[in-house]
């Protein structure tokens, strides 16, 4: 055995599990934060290049077009050439390293070159898509026995390595791995070695993810019933009287937005409270923050108007950004919601109105249309003339209430209470899952967002991306943007609210 190399690198081959990025272990996040190199497989869960450093290299090692990008004698080579430099590595791995992943070449192949390595078990295909498709793969009143077999098994061999006889009259589950373009072949083999005909049998196919499809037949029909609808790869094969037990058992794919996958571009700050609702009702969440808010590049003009918070009739907060900021400006001056005793307080919307109350003050306005157009309506119907009024605002906001109010006879100061400006990068985790053309749905909750991935991206890349990904705009000035861009949009709710939004996807979808 060669001597382990002192100044070398190591290579973590990290189990990622069966898709759920959820069901990685924690020691393989560990790796994953430490990573300077991932190297990462077609069935590992894009999300989970997000708990790598920012700078970490990531290195493609899947299959392209249905073929493999890289063959394992190089991604052997490139494994060891990585470490070679001194690197930290991760090898992401779709399900276990070592359950029919190849781990155990790799780890020959850093063993052979004398360097560390470290295998991180991950939950396998079988466990996890049986799991997932509510079919216990042992069960006390029906097998106290499994069996995992590679559906691939003699594909370049004149004969099987299998002993079907045992495996056909053994009586447990059968769980075959990669055997969607053998199963005609390997469900006539356990009928022919004596596992009877009527044998149920289920096919899951992208297991635990968003995209999770379930067939069930029989030995004897789940070929035709496959050929019929098209099921494709990846997937893997249950046999036994274990999967009559899914019609009682069965709850991942029972939620109103089980296998679909969406992207959410609000800012991260926000991101939180969208991606939880959607993830409730069996969504698979991908966060793509467009915007990241940060400070005004100075706090002069909106400090002057918060001194003179008294000389002012009315303040109008249209977003819970701005209530934020606002009020963070006003904590930063030594002054608190007593600053505000002469004003009246006008706030766009229930989740603006909610979080002005959490700051002590019961908002005076809260207009029955959320935008800006429907303040505009609430205050014509009021004596503006002479009224002094403060507008804290985003730097990209719209001038229609500040222009309308001032017509009206208003003085309006509309200083920049934070800005909006594009992250430093998409994550790689949504642009991959775009590439794959895995998305089903991508959320707009402001006119910033979509334009902002439009022109991070560049429209032309983006239009071809979103192809066939239905979008959704919380309202109609975001959608206009969208539409503006060459975008169609299919989803929109009546009431312009994160809740709102979340329904018409369910409606969506249904």
């Amino acid at each position: 055995m060669p001597l382990l190399q002192n100044n070398s690198g190591i290579v973590y081959l990290v189990g990622a599990g069966p898709g759920d990025p959820s069901l990685i272990t924690l020691r393989g996040v560990e790796c994953l934060q430490k990573a300077e190199v991932v190297v990462y497989d077609y069935l590992a869960n894009e999300q989970l290049l997000s708990y790598a450093p920012e700078g970490a290299e990531h290195i493609y090692a899947g299959k392209i077009g249905g073929r493999h990008n890289q063959g394992q004698d190089e991604i052997n080579s490139l494994l060891v050439a990585k470490a070679r430099e001194g690197k930290v590595v991760v090898r992401l791995k779709g399900g276990d390293p070592f359950v029919f992943g190849r781990g155990g070449e790799e780890c020959e192949a850093l063993r052979d070159a004398g360097l560390s390595f470290e295998v991180v078990p991950g939950v396998t295909a079988a466990v996890g898509a049986s799991a997932y498709a509510g079919i216990p793969l042992t069960h006390r009143d029906i097998t106290a026995s499994v069996a995992f077999v590679t559906g691939q098994e003699g594909k370049d061999k004149y004969e099987s390595n299998i002993d079907w006889d045992r495996l056909s009259l053994g009586g447990g589950t059968v769980v075959f791995y990669m055997g969607v373009t053998t199963l005609r072949r390997n469900m006539k083999r356990m009928v022919e070695h004596g596992r009877p005909s009527d044998t149920p049998v289920a096919l899951v196919r992208w297991a635990t993810t968003a995209c999770q499809q379930v067939l069930v037949g029989t030995l004897a029909d789940i070929a035709d019933r496959a050929d019929e609808c098209g099921f494709k790869p990846p997937a893997i094969t249950i046999v036994g009287e274990v999967v009559a037990l899914r019609e009682k058992l069965q709850w991942f794919d029972t939620r109103t937005l089980c296998g679909k996958k969406v992207i959410v571009t609000r800012a991260a700050e926000q991101a939180g409270q969208l991606a939880g609702k959607l993830t409730a009702r069996g969504a698979t969440v991908l966060e793509c923050p467009t915007i990241r808010l940060v400070e005004p590049e100075s706090w002069q003009l909106l400090d002057l108007a918060i001194r003179d918070l008294r000389s002012y009739d009315w303040v109008v907060l249209t977003s819970a950004n701005a209530v934020r900021y606002f009020f963070q400006r006003i904590d930063t001056l030594g002054l608190d919601a007593r600053a505000l005793a002469g004003c009246k307080v006008c706030a766009v919307g229930p989740k603006t109105a909610d979080e002005i109350r959490a700051f002590g003050i019961k908002p005076d306005l809260v207009p029955a249309d959320y935008k800006a157009e429907g303040v505009v309506e609430e205050f014509s119907r009021l004596d503006m003339h002479e009224s002094r009024v403060l507008f804290p605002r985003a730097d990209k906001a719209r001038d229609v209430v500040p222009r309308e109010l001032k017509r009206m006879g208003a003085h309006v100061d509309s200083p920049v209470a934070y800005r909006n400006i594009f992250p430093d990068r998409l994550p790689p985790e949504a642009l991959f899952a775009l590439e794959k053309r895995s998305v089903d749905c991508i959320t707009f909750t402001s006119s910033s967002t979509v334009q902002n991935l439009a022109a991070m991206m560049g429209e032309e890349l983006m239009l071809d991306m979103l192809k066939g990904v239905a979008v959704a705009s919380i309202g109609p000035i975001t959608s206009k943007s969208c539409r503006d861009l060459g975008l169609k949009v299919d989803i929109e709710p009546e009431s312009y609210t994160i809740d709102a939004l979340v329904e018409a996807l369910e409606v969506h979808f249904r």
